[in-house]
């Protein structure tokens, strides 16, 4: 007993005023995982949801958020089967059900990993440069997001509504992207190449318009309205009509009047958005042949040129081959893939002429080379 009693008279005591171990970096870890993979996953949810929407997977499961009432489409077997005998080429199988549950949980998935994202940099909001008001941001868009997502299911599939879910799809993935390219270092920008901020807000404007006549194609099914390439139905200026085919206020393929809607219409849509698209890429094209070279700006500016004539070849390819479903899916995932750069391009234009931000991932000088390295993103 007093061998005891002396031991612990012996062993020292913790110090009461000892300081707490300092948790900020692997907070700081934990948050820059996050960011990236939540970029990646937000990229790969466009691509999925251009895969639902070209597989008419919409009305899968035609109410939300479960599955006829059902977490998943398991449960709900006996009400697919029921409206596949009632519709045989109808919008709901068993295998269009999968498709969009699988959509919603992944949607879900991105939700709760922005919401981690948020509270992370709420908890990292006194460290200097880490404002929270861009998660802020993200948290709002990605909710809004998933609202627009529901009224698709409930409004179904009406051409305005699923378009602008995919124009706030791309807007999530362009706040995302700003955010992931917050926390990646890169060589420096010199200087503002000619007013090149400026030009790059004018391209991503001009780029999400032609999102969005895109999508207004793909949601009307007018991808096929014109079948032959540089004219269409033989003529430059084919009988269009412009009225009824970007009336917003409408189901799908028909009017407000409940009409059907017309080959004048559709042609319309169609024409809008191949023509459209010779303006992005004459702006886009000039913006990353004029920085292939510039520090800073050529590994973007060039994947930017690589990426245009990607959706050249996709769109012409969907035009001859009459929209098959893998190209058309590359064709959305490209337009991503412009987005993603451009708003690359943009956060490295301002920056241009300041110091790179070599310890961005920790909250003190790094002190040695290989603390100046940070994960590196596909650009």
């Amino acid at each position: 007993m007093s061998r005891i009693a002396s031991a612990a008279v012996e062993t020292p005591a913790a110090a009461p005023d000892a300081p707490a171990p300092d948790r900020t970096p692997g907070l700081l870890a934990r948050y820059r995982k996050l960011v990236f993979l939540a970029w990646f996953l937000t990229l790969d949810l466009i691509m999925f949801g251009a895969f639902v929407r070209l597989t008419d997977s919409g009305l899968g499961c035609p109410d939300w958020p479960g599955c006829y009432g059902h977490f998943s489409p398991l449960g709900a077997g006996e009400h697919i089967r029921a409206a596949l005998e009632a519709m045989p080429y109808g919008p709901v199988s068993a295998f269009k059900a999968w498709i969009e549950m699988i959509h919603r949980y992944a949607g879900a998935f991105l939700g709760l990993m922005i919401i981690a994202i948020a509270l992370c940099a709420w908890r990292l909001r006194r460290l200097p440069g880490r404002s929270p008001a861009l998660a802020g941001c993200v948290l709002v868009m990605v909710c809004v997001q998933g609202a627009f997502g529901a009224w698709t299911v409930t409004h179904r599939l009406m051409p305005l509504v699923v378009t602008t879910h995919l124009v706030l799809g791309m807007g999530l993935l362009a706040l995302m992207t700003w955010l992931a390219a917050r926390e990646k270092a890169h060589a420096p920008v010199p200087a503002d190449p000619g007013a090149g901020r400026a030009w790059m807000i004018l391209a991503l404007a001009v780029l999400f318009l032609q999102v969005a006549l895109g999508g207004w194609v793909s949601t009307n099914y007018a991808a096929l309205a014109c079948m032959d390439f540089p004219t269409c139905h033989g003529a430059w200026l084919p009988p269009m009509d412009f009225r009824e085919g970007y009336a917003l206020l409408r189901g799908l393929g028909q009017l407000s009047s409940g009409e059907l809607i017309s080959q004048d219409a559709l042609t319309a849509i169609h024409w809008t958005h191949r023509n459209f698209a010779f303006l992005v890429i004459a702006l886009l094209g000039a913006l990353g042949w004029r920085w292939r070279r510039t520090p800073g700006l050529a590994g973007p500016a060039r994947l930017l040129l690589a990426l245009l004539a990607l959706q050249l070849l996709t769109g012409l390819t969907t035009i001859f081959f009459q929209w098959p479903l893998l190209i058309a899916v590359i064709h959305n995932g490209g337009a991503a893939g412009l987005v993603l750069v451009g708003v690359t391009l943009l956060w490295r234009l301002s920056r241009a002429g300041k110091p790179a931000i070599p310890g961005r991932e920790t909250h003190e000088p790094p002190r040695d080379r290989k603390s100046l390295e940070a994960p590196r993103m596909p650009i």
